[in-house]
């Protein structure tokens, strides 16, 4: 049982403050407005949700698909409809007995072209540091001569000003009137006072910013910005003033009840995340507030920060790897070797390839700072003198690469948590053993000032360049594991793809249930109020796309024979430069998006196969495309798709893997929605359609058509499909949360396992104070159930009384309960207590 009095006080919002029961997550943009959800409201209440999650709706950059690249924070974008939608929208959802959660961005704004449209950086390259908003951004004022990098250009500016491309010009900038500004293709700067009348070289010269060559940004930029993305500057909202501008709008939607609660984006990119939290949680009252964090394995959401948890990452691979079989790690491993050369166990080695090429890469210039701030420390302290700036580079590399973890979350001035010390110090020696015994000494500094130790001359642990070092490395921490791991290695690593998901643990090949019902008791004490997830717009893949991939492990000889016959077909128009990671890649994205319906269509293949190609960043480069080896492997994906022989594999696995495919994709479902927790449903993952990464699955949903199989089931029909099936499970498994809401978000709500006599079954209760309302029943590995014969004799135990399963009609008594005339009809079973 959890009691609120049990829960630390800092992961429950301030009584009488709305908590959502389950929350369906919509991407706005330019085909979603606010008032196209409006009129989505009554489809979201039949669907049985209680909240509906907008992404961010603040003005965004000219373009913006997404809204995470916003330039003014005060006013609600106009492509969405504005704040008049945005009321319209929270009158209908209240109307319906709806509330609203909103995605909000506090670590960063755009740098949008032209950069007018964000008006505070626009005076920031006008009037320098004397500008009203220079305290706005996360600028380093004291490199590029006191200019603020704009890497802009398509080549070196030496040949740009020699071709003519800068001109001087006059327009009308919204807030700033009629103006002189230089233009540069579709770009647009400000010209700075007393300087129009100067030949085009001094006069670019005198700017409060340079423009530069693009890719001069990865080894000189001066201003902090999200991750490697340079069109996307950093703020400094551990400044109360720019905090107070920057969530006035949004607070005052909390306090007149058009919001119920918020979503944080990228909290750990901020100076001090437990001080932004508990600074919106006294500005909102203590709303219901949920963070972006990647948990790495088992480490915990940081006990001072003020949320109600996490957006859900750690518990997706958990519930993901519950239904994936270990018995298939060996064979999958074997197969990766055959084809790549990569072995089971060289994980780690290709982690730490690929943080270190994005150290020495596209983060250059945030290491470049971390070190000169360093190796600046040492240099005025006699007694640190000799710790060159070479060593110290070494150090910071080495401890960057070796970090496993998204931030240490040490806070200058405060006692260090001893699970960050030992977080640091254990990077440290990993470090410590690729590195010559001589930096040894250095690497002892460096962790010392990063822990805000006494180091050097007596006494001495804090101060401006100590505090701001403790504080620039664990931002770029953050930066190098999601650059490193997310967007490099999990391109790389292709044992069994559905592994390599955002937050995930690809080491962990698979998890037991009681893996996971230790984590989710855990959950309901620590944490009850936190979400949980599936898919989100930044998954790797949807988790239909996910459920696909894990009957791979349930099957992995005949998924190894598969890809022998396959990759015999293709040989005859299959490139030598076709490598074996990206053929193991297309061969497991067809497996991952193959339905009864046939393949993925090749205008969404092949743009996804491009992004992987370029994220691998084996082969082929974002930044410098080899077209020759791209081709040649969208080449193979065309052929194979129009292969009679290929498609004939590829559909004799669909089948055989269908009832596999069935248990886990309404298995995961039944119970992301009934674990502890907030459950978020993605658009359009009510029913049962394979996404890969964005844009597509930011694809629209065709909600007409669900709404209509809603109804169809509602009037009495039976599942046609799986979508039917995955729509039923969610609609009844919602509705139950919404009826019974105590035994899910109450202050008494409680998690308890129930036995079963079967390893490949889930069961457990949902209770209040103890008293079981709600029982769940789960098939895992459905493969092997088939293999032994069915159920057999397994049962389990339902708590005494009487119950109905909402999914099929079946009655159930208490007790002893076969498995067998359980789970006849669905794998799954949502028992409610009829008493």
């Amino acid at each position: 049982m959890t009691d609120a009095r049990q829960t630390p006080a800092r992961r429950l919002p301030a009584p009488g403050r709305p908590v959502p029961t389950s929350t369906y997550r919509v991407q706005l943009g330019p085909d979603l407005t606010l008032d196209d959800v409006a009129a989505r409201v009554g489809y979201l209440t039949d669907l049985g949700v209680t909240h509906v999650y907008l992404s961010p709706v603040l003005r965004a950059a000219p373009g913006s698909t997404h809204g995470y690249d916003v330039v003014r924070h005060d006013e609600i974008a106009p492509e969405l409809g504005g704040l008049p939608a945005l009321r319209r929208l929270a009158d209908a959802a209240h109307g319906a007995g709806l509330g609203l959660v909103l995605d909000i961005v506090p670590n960063h704004m755009a740098v949008p072209t032209p950069v007018w449209h964000n008006a505070a950086l626009w005076s920031v390259l006008v009037e320098g540091p004397a500008s009203p908003y220079a305290s706005w951004f996360d600028v380093d004022w004291s490199a590029g001569d006191g200019a603020v990098l704009m890497p802009v250009l398509a080549d070196r500016i030496g040949a740009v000003v020699a071709s003519g491309e800068i001109t001087l010009d006059e327009a009308d900038v919204p807030g700033f009137g009629t103006t002189t500004v230089l233009r540069y293709g579709e770009h647009v700067f400000p010209v700075r006072e007393g300087t129009t009348a100067l030949p085009l070289t001094e006069l670019l010269e005198r700017q409060h910013y340079r423009l530069a060559y693009w890719r001069v940004a990865d080894e000189e930029l001066n201003y902090r910005r999200f991750f490697d993305v340079g069109t996307l500057v950093a703020v400094r909202v551990e400044d109360p003033d720019v905090f107070e501008a920057t969530h006035r709008l949004v607070l005052d939607l909390l306090a007149d009840g058009t919001l119920d609660g918020l979503r944080i984006d990228h909290p750990d990119g901020l100076a001090d995340p437990a001080g932004y939290l508990q600074r919106l949680h006294e500005a909102s009252e203590g709303a219901w507030v949920v963070v972006e964090k990647i948990l790495e394995g088992d480490e915990d959401l940081p006990a001072d920060w003020s949320t109600a948890g996490t957006t859900g990452y750690d518990a997706l691979w958990r519930i993901q790897q519950t239904f994936v079989d270990p018995g298939g790690a060996a064979p999958l491993g074997a197969l990766m070797h055959r084809l790549t050369g990569d072995a089971s166990d060289d994980y780690a080695h290709v982690v730490e390839q690929a943080k270190r090429e994005v150290v020495d890469g596209p983060l250059y210039a945030e290491v470049y700072r971390l070190t000169t701030l360093a190796a600046s420390i040492c240099s005025d302290d006699l007694r640190l003198r000799d710790h060159t700036w070479r060593a110290v580079h070494e150090c910071l590399v080495e401890l960057l690469v070796a970090f496993d973890r998204y931030r240490a979350y040490v806070v200058p001035g405060q006692q260090v948590h001893p699970d960050s010390v030992a977080a640091l110090e254990h990077a440290a020696a990993v470090a410590r053993g690729r590195m010559s015994a001589e930096r040894g000494a250095t690497m002892d500094v460096v962790v010392d000032l990063m822990l805000g130790r006494e180091v050097g001359s007596a006494g001495r642990t804090r101060g401006n360049r100590r505090d701001e070092l403790v504080v620039r490395f664990q931002q770029t921490c953050g930066a190098v594991n999601a650059k490193g791991v997310e967007d490099t290695a999990y391109y790389r690593w292709t044992q069994l793809v559905g592994l390599c998901e955002v937050g995930g643990e690809p080491t962990r090949f698979a998890l037991t249930p009681t893996d996971l019902a230790a984590w989710a008791a855990r959950q309901q004490q620590t944490a009850p109020l936190a979400m949980t997830t599936l898919s989100t717009h930044d998954t790797k893949r949807g988790e239909d796309t996910r459920n696909r991939l894990a009957a791979l492990s349930e099957l992995p000889l005949e998924w190894a024979d598969l890809v022998r016959r396959v990759h015999a077909t293709t040989a005859a128009y299959r490139s030598a430069r076709v490598d074996g990671r990206i053929e193991s890649w297309l061969w497991q994205t067809l497996a991952g998006t193959w339905t009864a319906d046939g393949p993925i269509s090749s205008d969404r293949l092949v743009p996804y196969l491009t992004k992987a190609m370029r994220e691998a960043k084996t082969s082929t480069w974002w930044t410098a495309p080899d077209d020759v080896y791209e081709t040649a492997v969208l080449d193979l994906a065309r052929h194979a798709l129009a292969d009679p022989v290929v498609s004939g594999l590829f559909e004799g696995w669909e089948q055989r893997t269908r009832a596999a495919v069935r248990a886990t994709t309404l298995g995961t479902k039944l119970v992301q929605l009934t674990l502890p927790g907030v459950p978020d449903v993605y658009q359009g993952s009510e029913v049962a359609v394979p996404t890969l990464v964005d844009p597509d699955n930011r694809r629209p949903v065709d909600v007409d058509a669900i709404a209509a199989r809603l109804t169809r089931l509602d009037e009495g029909a039976g599942p046609r499909d799986l979508s039917d099936e995955k729509l039923l499970v969610t609609s009844r498994a919602l509705r139950v949360r919404r009826d019974q809401p105590d035994a899910f978000v109450g202050p008494e709500a409680g998690y308890v396992p129930l036995a079963h006599s079967s390893g490949q079954s889930m069961v457990y209760a949902r209770t209040v104070a103890d008293d079981p309302r709600v029982v769940v029943v789960a098939t895992r590995l459905a493969a092997s159930v088939d293999r032994l014969g069915g159920w057999a004799d397994h049962t389990v135990v339902v708590p005494p009384g009487d119950w109905l399963d909402v999914l099929t009609g079946h009655e159930v008594t208490g007790g002893i309960v076969p498995v067998a005339p359980l789970l006849e009809r669905l794998p799954v079973a949502l028992l409610v207590r009829t008493a």
